[in-house]
């Protein structure tokens, strides 16, 4: 059988793009690593591959949720926890003044440091985040939770202008995680720390008077009832932190998991890479030469 030389030269040709093809690809391979570069070199794996980068991509924003919820969480944990300190001290006040060997002098004197403390609370209750939004107003974070109105009665200037919605942020697949905080109740204390700081500053002030020893009562369970609100808050808070750390735990368990999975799909084998390009090397320099030499040949060349 005779091949004419446009025929071998198209099948020089066809060798050779082959060869230089094969050694690109394996030349991309060895340059990121990867064993499969399209999806219709292994379609069985390149599913594989997909699914666990999928998994990996929604595992990684569980995780990126995680931290900042935590992170407003401890916050929030804090600016409780402080509440719960300075209403304390506020109650332990409210003992002292319930003393009925108190002279109004010594009931006078505690208005300065009641004053204080309910203006405390009320900034503690409305403070603000780093993006300007109220913390404790629920899902209302454009209101301050605790309005103040000066025009209205004694014992009713302060109220709740919040919500008690919840804020939930994806934590998991089909978990959600409670983000925010409410103080829905902290407006009846400071409205009871409003009348006892007007009745103890008034000057001939008595502190075995029956009404004012009632406003010191009522303030007293105000205080424990404050107390107790906000303690149930800070403790849930440290309980759901805790529940956070071990689902991000296993969250990143399952990750490890994952990235091994996908390293030993998809990672090339480096040493067989290297004999399978100096193969492809060797041939397409074979190649060269076998067409330099026929084609250097002739049918006259013995005559």
């Amino acid at each position: 059988m005779r091949i004419s030389s446009s025929q071998y030269q198209a099948l020089m040709t066809q060798s050779l793009a082959q060869n230089q093809e094969r050694i690109t690809y394996v030349t991309q391979q060895m340059a990121n690593g990867n064993r499969i570069q399209l999806p219709s070199d292994d379609p069985v794996d390149s599913v594989r591959l997909s699914r666990l980068k999928r998994e990996e991509t929604a595992i990684d924003q569980y995780r990126s949720n995680i931290s900042a919820v935590k992170q407003r969480m401890s916050k929030d944990e804090g600016y409780l926890q402080n509440m719960v300190d300075d209403m304390n001290s506020g109650r332990d006040l409210l003992v002292w003044a319930a003393d009925g060997s108190n002279t109004p002098q010594d009931l006078n004197s505690m208005v300065t440091s009641l004053s204080s403390l309910r203006d405390s609370l009320l900034y503690t209750s409305n403070t603000l985040d780093q993006e300007g939004r109220y913390t404790f107003s629920g899902t209302a974070t454009a209101t301050a939770p605790i309005a103040y109105d000066k025009n209205a009665a004694l014992g009713t200037r302060y109220s709740y202008a919040g919500n008690a919605n919840s804020q939930t942020v994806v934590v998991g697949n089909g978990i959600t995680q409670t983000a925010n905080q409410n103080v829905q109740g902290m407006e009846k204390l400071l409205n009871q720390l409003d009348q006892t700081i007007d009745a103890l500053s008034k000057p001939n002030v008595n502190p075995n008077d029956p009404a004012v020893r009632s406003v010191v009562g009522n303030a007293l369970n105000g205080f424990d009832s404050a107390m107790n609100l906000l303690s149930g808050k800070v403790a849930v808070l440290g309980g759901q932190q805790n529940i956070l750390d071990t689902i991000d735990s296993n969250h990143e368990n399952v990750s490890l998991s994952n990235k091994t999975a996908i390293n030993d799909i998809g990672q090339l084998d480096v040493g067989a890479a290297a004999i399978e390009l100096n193969g492809y090397q060797t041939a397409l320099q074979a190649s060269y030469k076998a067409y330099s030499k026929i084609g250097n040949l002739s049918l006259f060349a013995a005559l």
